[in-house]
């Protein structure tokens, strides 16, 4: 997870580096392009066979939403300091919340709701509406992270009858081709090797900290990992500092703290209540109490 965080800290500054020279759309582009190539060994080692599915439709809106949220949050990445953008992405699971609720019908009580508004307090706390003038890209920041969680959510639906690998193939072989059409208009094409490394490595770097990621949920508890995430930031900050000149303003830092605190929460709410769901499963077959 630790691996996981850091390798996306680094594809951050990447797109901040390659955005330079190139406009974000056509960072997502390469980025989806270069992730496909470093992809093929797990379509070789799927198969062909085992990309077959009769949910394709849901994997095409899976796509359309992901690269809606990666073409805003890059967006983001390049418009705002970074430490903000970064933190302002860790509101996704509090949108996952409420999206579970609307479309899951997952039952969510009073201590959970709780959370998610005091999460809110620290977008809020980020953004500071009526004190300073609100960033338009800090506006698109949030919705990048209403589209993950929106993407989060479809994965939840697909997850329960296709295999990690088909998701995370499917999703390059379709959203590289899609991506190619927003950055047509804005196309340049990249000057100098260094351009065409920072590509690259947003490609590989994106490809990397996906598969880290689902090898750390699938070896540790997420309750336990979460809290490895917010490491990101300081990495972010101190990078951003040291190649860009930018500084972190408090607010930002006091938000990305309450913020967490509240996803945190939440994921080990969660966490409790599947392992108590788990345990008392005979229990609550008779007695039909709903544990929230």
């Amino acid at each position: 997870m630790l691996a996981s965080t850091l390798v996306f800290a680094g594809m951050a500054v990447a797109i901040r580096l390659a955005a330079e020279q190139l406009h974000a759309f056509e960072i997502a582009f390469f980025r989806n392009l270069f992730g496909l190539l470093f992809a093929l060994p797990l379509l070789r080692r799927a198969g062909w066979r085992g990309l077959r599915s009769n949910r394709m439709g849901l994997y095409f809106v899976r796509c359309l939403i992901g690269l809606g949220a990666m073409l805003s949050g890059f967006w983001a990445l390049v418009h705002l300091p970074l430490g903000q953008a970064i933190a302002l992405s860790y509101a996704t699971p509090l949108f996952v919340t409420i999206g579970a609720v609307l479309v899951l019908g997952e039952v969510v009580r009073a201590r959970r709701w709780t959370a998610v508004a005091i999460g809110f307090v620290g977008v809020l706390i980020i953004v500071r509406p009526g004190i300073s003038e609100v960033s338009p890209a800090a506006l698109v920041a949030l919705g990048s992270a209403a589209l993950a969680a929106s993407a989060a959510i479809t994965i939840k639906f697909l997850s329960r009858t296709e295999p990690a690998e088909a998701i995370v193939i499917w999703m390059v072989l379709i959203m590289t081709p899609l991506s190619l059409l927003p950055a047509l208009p804005v196309w340049a094409w990249p000057q100098g090797w260094q351009v065409w490394l920072w590509l690259v490595l947003t490609g590989l770097l994106g490809t990397a900290g996906h598969l880290l990621l689902t090898e750390a949920y699938k070896r540790g508890d997420v309750s336990a990992l979460t809290p490895i995430n917010f490491v990101q930031l300081p990495v972010v900050a101190l990078l951003a500092w040291v190649l860009f000149d930018e500084g972190i303003s408090r607010y930002t830092v006091i938000g990305a703290g309450v913020i967490f605190a509240s996803t945190f929460y939440i994921v080990r709410r969660e966490a409790k209540l599947a392992r108590r769901a788990v345990t008392d499963k005979p229990i609550a077959k008779h007695s039909g109490t709903v544990h929230r």
